[in-house]
């Protein structure tokens, strides 16, 4: 995980070509149920957005303020 900033960070995920076509078919599906799990766990971190590089997928978190 590379830190982006205080409140900012990324997971980067090695991924074979043919897998980049099928996450990302269902991209808003896969950051809906991350985020529901990070919610269930009470987590203040929440997926803002995934894109697809040549061989990998970053996946961008932010820190969310809970009031």
């Amino acid at each position: 995980m590379t830190t982006k900033g205080p409140s900012r960070k990324q997971i980067i995920i090695p991924i074979h070509n043919d897998n980049k076509f099928k996450f990302i078919t269902f991209s808003s599906v896969h950051i809906s149920n991350i985020n529901n799990m990070l919610k269930n766990i009470k987590s203040e971190v929440r997926v803002d957005f995934a894109r697809v590089e040549q061989l990998e997928i970053v996946i961008t978190m932010n820190k969310t303020v809970i009031r």
